[in-house]
């Protein structure tokens, strides 16, 4: 017999994206918590140096050794971050950045402190992490394939500032209240433990290459290539210009909000909340990123993106409102997430994996380079000038980054990405 019941087709099941991995899951939580110590660690500094000196220039000095490795060691990182296997040069910046905070710590304890070893440990701590950070970004491809990048970035950026800025900070406030020492060995610990989650990212994650070469060959080439790709290129300036502004206002920033005398007149943890707030949109535009591309398009979510750089350095010169400065913090927070998962993205994808950590590295030169700049300029304009200068003129160079996007378009990226596929 048959049945004459006609046949009805399945539902069609909801579209569900491939899973990112086990790999993938272990270098997040690794992530995560290399990115606590250093929002823990990014607080606890100036917080511990305002103990010690009341300069401005002193303790933006800080800041400028904490970054000058950007400058200085950027592009050997990444020639090493091609050369060598990523993830053991991730596990040596982390053993290595936990022995100094821990040395440091100690020396806390048995009161022999004072400003001048922090600028070393700052300056140790900033090699290891152009180290890290060049070998992270490069590694990313290998874990999860070019096709899940936007996705899994999303993910990576939405956990770094959430442990960065969110977490980081107010817990950084908390352990200076309580004692310096404490502040410094919290981070130590963290990193520590962040080396056993990436031990379980099992494989070998170096580049192949064709034939030996020489460091300052590998480094030429990687320039030439991030030098000749006029978006990469763009992308990498504005990025410049954009944390040359942020630096200089968030060097002077601990001046403005803390004490009674300041402008904002917060207590040590009450700072660390109020960074918090850049966190909150960070983690806000990290999880939403690709709605707002879907919504506007890239150029225009870009475009977006830098409008809110300029209220977040800007909106200080203007009050000294908590709650308004907060609410600027959030959507600058937004506006970071979202450029951030776009343009990584985007240089993942068109760059060879065999020179990614070199292209990586002179991106951040020039994007990254210009962080110790703006510390030294943030302490001099505040020196000469107040406070209100440095936020206000700030602020307008952030917002001056809209010219360099008035000709880019969709078809010009996607254009990009295409022309990288074909030569792959």
């Amino acid at each position: 017999m048959t049945n004459d019941t006609p046949l009805r087709p399945d539902p069609p099941r909801a579209f569900r994206p491939a899973p990112l991995g086990a790999r993938f899951w272990n270098l997040w939580t690794s992530s995560t918590l290399s990115n606590l110590a250093d929002g823990v660690l990014k607080v606890a500094l100036p917080l511990a140096a305002l103990r010690l000196t009341d300069s401005p220039l002193l303790i933006a000095g800080l800041t400028f050794a904490l970054t000058l490795p950007w400058l200085l060691f950027s592009l050997p990182a990444g020639a090493l971050a091609d050369r060598l296997d990523r993830r053991r040069l991730m596990l040596g910046a982390n053993i290595a950045r936990a022995l100094l905070l821990g040395g440091t710590a100690l020396a806390l304890v048995l009161e022999l402190g004072s400003i001048w070893p922090l600028y070393a440990v700052a300056l140790g701590i900033g090699v290891c992490e152009t180290l890290y950070d060049t070998s992270a970004q490069s590694i990313l491809p290998r874990v999860v394939g070019r096709d899940r990048l936007p996705r899994a970035n999303g993910r990576l950026h939405a956990a770094e500032l959430t442990a960065n800025q969110f977490v980081g900070p107010p817990l950084g406030g908390l352990l200076v209240a309580l004692g310096a020492a404490a502040a410094f060995a919290a981070p130590a610990a963290l990193w520590l433990v962040a080396v056993g989650a990436l031990l379980c990212v099992r494989g070998r994650f170096g580049a192949v290459r064709s034939s030996p070469t020489t460091m300052r060959a590998d480094i030429a080439e990687g320039l030439r290539f991030l030098w000749r790709h006029r978006l990469l290129r763009s992308f990498a300036v504005m990025v410049g210009v954009s944390n040359f502004g942020s630096n200089a206002a968030f060097t002077v920033m601990v001046l403005f909000a803390v004490g009674p005398a300041s402008p904002m007149g917060l207590s040590e943890p009450g700072y660390g909340v109020l960074m918090t707030a850049v966190a909150a949109g960070s983690l806000l535009g990290a999880l939403f990123a690709s709605r707002v591309e879907g919504l506007l398009g890239r150029a225009w979510a870009l475009r977006a993106s830098v409008l809110t750089f300029g209220v977040l350095v800007g909106l200080p010169a203007l009050t000294a409102d908590p709650y308004m400065i907060a609410g600027g913090f959030f959507l600058g927070g937004v506006g970071i997430a979202v450029w951030n998962v776009i343009t990584v993205s985007l240089r993942q994808r068109i760059t060879p994996d065999s020179m990614l950590g070199r292209v990586n590295s002179g991106y951040r030169l020039l994007a990254w380079g210009t962080m110790p700049l703006g510390a030294v300029a943030g302490g001099l304009l505040a020196e000469l000038f107040g406070l209100t200068a440095v936020f206000a003129s700030m602020g307008l160079l952030s917002l001056s980054l809209l010219a360099g996007l008035v000709r880019l378009d969709d078809a010009t990226l996607e254009a990009a990405e295409r022309e990288a596929d074909g030569h792959g």
